[in-house]
């Protein structure tokens, strides 16, 4: 592997790519750390680590919620409005030509995505500033609230640019990268604090203090989603295809053999970041009402992280979205289309709605295996997370692990992509 990196650093404009990349995502963890004028840290940093709904948002800006900096709303408002434009673009036949319009509409659905997320941040940042009460800025007047507000919008703007300069000049997702970056931020300290816990390293005040067999029993389950996770991410089922012999002049075209690759998990890490956010939208609507508002008290009581009811939902979402995202990322019937048109077929199916029915039935149960693999990671944690293991699962969980993991494969074959141009030999080689 470390030739293959070698060979990748070796190309001048991949070099360049890794290089702008690795710039970005530093700009990125460089703006969680610059704070926004006129807020209480320490009071909003408190709650934050009260409250589910803000440690949600928190783990995924990278901690920057928790420390109230430029980038405090992460990633999270683009998401929802992913979720938002992608569910109206099946509801509404309009959006759904425009985003099949060419080149054009879907950079015109971009645009308006990018609208709709700078929206959203301006709505959650309303709702976090005046829900957590006066006590979460310095100087209570008008100017100081639009302030803080203005900067935590501005802050959103920003890293959804800098996820979109990933995607155009570096290598990999950037909106998955910068998700990445910020979940990793947020497990090397869990993972710093759960040795010194075991090993009694440091100050004894404050120091919270874990059994011998927490530790190994963390990276034993680390190991086991690890695996577990790279060998359904990698695997396929593939169906076989036989293309009929034609002759087009002198020549004689076809009758070649391959086949169609339908990977395990068809939506990789999306139906999971999804599912969490669109859990947690409500109760970022409800905090517009404020902390103390009767419907944020009971959303807090009944549907935080943990519940029940949070999780019989949360898994739904994961099935909904799971299937959703098969079905965008592999339409039967177009494929179906494709083979015929070029005399392609699936060897004891004929061609046409026979076939399309066929990878249909096959998309199904592929997907419905995905989809609990993803259902099964999701509850892992909350099944285990109890006791001194709660505090280590709520950072080490099936969901964040699931996401690094499939993000570095997911940049990895990236570059292994650019590589196999070059005639080098891949990463998964």
């Amino acid at each position: 592997m470390f030739k293959v990196l070698g060979n990748a650093w070796k190309l001048p404009d991949l070099r360049k790519k890794i290089l702008f990349t690795l710039l970005i995502l530093f700009i990125y963890r460089l703006g969680c750390y610059i704070p926004i004028p006129g807020v209480n840290v320490s009071y909003i940093s408190e709650q934050v680590n009260n409250l589910s709904l803000l440690g949600f948002v928190n783990v995924f800006s990278g901690g920057a919620l928790g420390n109230m900096t430029m980038f405090a709303l992460g990633i999270t408002p683009y998401i929802n409005a992913s979720i938002i434009m992608n569910l109206l673009c099946v509801a509404i036949p309009a959006l759904e030509r425009l985003s099949k319009d060419g080149e054009d509409g879907p950079k015109k659905i971009q645009a308006i995505t990018r609208y709709l997320g700078v929206a959203l941040g301006l709505i959650q940042a309303i709702g976090i500033i005046f829900g957590l009460g006066e006590q979460a800025v310095t100087d209570r007047n008008w100017f100081n609230y639009v302030t803080v507000i203005l900067c935590m919008t501005a802050g959103t703007a920003l890293v959804m640019w800098l996820g979109e300069q990933i995607n155009d000049k570096g290598i990999g997702n950037g909106i998955s990268l910068i998700i990445f970056i910020g979940i990793v931020s947020s497990v090397l300290p869990t993972f710093s604090n759960l040795i010194q816990g075991t090993f009694g390293i440091g100050d004894a005040q404050g120091q919270t203090f874990y059994s011998w067999w927490v530790l190994p029993v963390t990276i034993l389950f680390v190991l086991v989603i690890l695996v577990a996770i790279t060998y359904v991410d990698m695997g396929e089922r593939r169906i076989p295809v036989q293309y009929a012999k034609k002759v087009v002049g002198r020549k004689m075209y076809g009758g070649q053999s391959t086949y169609i690759p339908m990977k395990l998990n068809q939506s990789g890490v999306m139906p999971l970041i999804f599912a969490a956010t669109f859990i947690q939208f409500p109760g970022m609507i409800g905090q517009l009402f404020g902390a103390e508002s009767a419907f944020y008290q009971w959303w807090e009581k009944y549907m935080s992280t943990g519940t029940i009811a949070y999780m019989i939902i949360y898994l739904v979402l994961i099935l909904f979205f799971t299937y959703f995202y098969s079905q965008i990322a592999f339409n039967p019937i177009e494929v179906s289309k494709n083979m015929q048109q070029y005399g392609g077929f699936i060897p004891g199916i004929r061609p046409g709605k026979p076939t399309s029915d066929h990878l249909a039935k096959i998309l199904s149960r592929v997907t419905l295996f995905g989809a609990l693999f993803l259902a099964v990671l999701a509850a892992v944690p909350s099944l285990m997370g109890r006791g001194q293991m709660g505090a280590v699962f709520s950072a080490f969980g099936a969901t964040s692990v699931l996401i690094m993991v499939s993000v570095a494969l997911e940049t990895s074959k990236a570059i292994e992509s650019q590589l196999m141009m070059r005639h080098y030999k891949g990463f998964l080689k």
